[in-house]
């Protein structure tokens, strides 16, 4: 007989909120798995390039190995070889999971 009722009910009689709460669930999932691992991220890699000072060794998101010589307010400047020398903005330096290690120790 419930079974029979529960059939029998119109679907208008629904609450808004019932027909909304998948799209509420996706949007949270979304946002634990997208949104704030990115924000994360994006804190992490703008702490890191504060922090940059004379002598680190870094990479460069092109792949260009150096080391700093001098840190200027949006670019440092990175000696890649004997006496040469690169300025590159800070935004180009990258931040991999062996730098987070080594700034642990």
């Amino acid at each position: 007989m419930n079974l029979m009722f529960l059939l029998l009910q119109d679907p208008k009689s629904q609450s808004s909120w019932t027909s909304l709460l998948p799209l509420f669930l996706i949007l949270l999932v979304f946002y634990f798995f997208f949104i704030m691992p990115q924000t994360k991220k994006n804190k992490a890699q703008k702490k890191f390039r504060e922090n940059l000072k004379k002598g680190d060794k870094v990479v460069t998101i092109g792949g260009i190995h150096g080391k700093i010589g001098e840190v200027k307010e949006k670019a440092v400047i990175l000696e890649v070889g004997n006496s040469i020398k690169m300025t590159v903005e800070k935004s180009a330096i990258a931040l991999d999971g062996e730098t987070i290690v080594q700034q642990k120790k």
